[in-house]
């Protein structure tokens, strides 16, 4: 039995265009897709006597969005087996529960009642943090969503957190039938500056360091998929920046994250974040395991 993608919702734009993303992506996959709603509603509506016959305001709720996200996935993608639970619990901790049997966790931007000024929803955050399995937030522009630039962008980091990061980008690549760009940034520490003839000599090497640590990431990852089209690249530059750009002309946006020693948590770091709050696309973070 396939492990399913899990969604979280809970009525939001966000998390409805989420739900519209995840189906296309299970049906890609072909696994199933199961719809989270989580809630503490007992917690607050503790004064519903148990023998008035009457549910929880907020229960009655809480299956009323988690029928019409069922309803919704199933009129999108009639192939897809779709799931849904409401689940008496924290979002954050329900979606990680979830995500330790999933093939991946899907969250929208940003959910209902967060902020207008937040440009990623505390929910999505900690989750993309703190979760065992990749985790996508969908977000971006309506080319990204729809899958029409047929192009997989995976930021190269070190072999150390990039390589499950490599793989699922390969596979996503294969899934979609589309092209894998792959971009491993470098720069030259001010420190090692000279005259010109140093500059550019210090450069080389930075370039081919670059050049040899994407060999090395990419490796296992492209003898397993050898008919995705790869076009990788090395940049001069911050790689949040160099990934920001480029994400304007991808449907998934890939990056790695390595998770701390005595921590339950992801090293997500600054590329991974600024994707999170500002790509055009949707972005994937994949943990490296140990």
């Amino acid at each position: 039995m396939p492990l399913p993608l899990v969604v979280g919702v809970d009525g939001s734009d966000g998390s409805l265009l989420a739900v519209d993303w995840a189906v296309d992506e299970a049906a890609r996959h072909d696994i199933p897709l199961r719809l989270v709603y989580a809630s503490l509603w007992e917690r607050y509506e503790a004064g519903a006597p148990s023998d008035s016959g009457k549910r929880p305001s907020e229960r009655v709720s809480a299956e009323h969005i988690v029928a019409s996200a069922a309803e919704r996935a199933a009129l999108r993608g009639p192939d897809v087996k779709v799931t849904a639970d409401v689940l008496l619990d924290d979002a954050v901790r329900a979606l990680l529960s979830a995500g330790d049997g999933a093939h991946a966790l899907v969250t929208g931007s940003r959910g209902r009642g967060e902020l207008t000024g937040l440009l990623l929803g505390s929910v999505g955050l900690a989750v993309a943090a703190r979760a065992r399995c990749p985790v996508i937030v969908v977000r971006g522009d309506k080319a990204g969503l729809a899958g029409g630039h047929e192009r997989i962008l995976l930021g190269a980091g070190e072999p150390v957190s990039g390589a499950e990061a490599a793989r699922f980008a390969f596979r996503e690549a294969e899934a979609r039938n589309c092209a894998l760009d792959v971009v491993r940034a470098w720069r030259c520490p001010a420190h090692e500056v000279g005259n010109q003839v140093a500059l550019a000599e210090i450069a080389r090497q930075h370039e081919g360091k670059a050049s040899m640590l994407l060999d090395s990431l990419l490796g296992e990852a492209q003898s397993a998929h050898p008919k995705v089209r790869v076009r990788s690249v090395t940049a001069e530059g911050p790689a949040h920046r160099i990934l920001l750009d480029r994400s304007a002309a991808a449907d998934l946006v890939v990056v790695g994250a390595r998770r701390r020693h005595g921590h339950f948590g992801l090293q997500l770091g600054r590329v991974a974040h600024t994707l999170l709050h500002h790509a055009e696309c949707p972005v994937a973070v994949v943990p490296q395991t140990e």
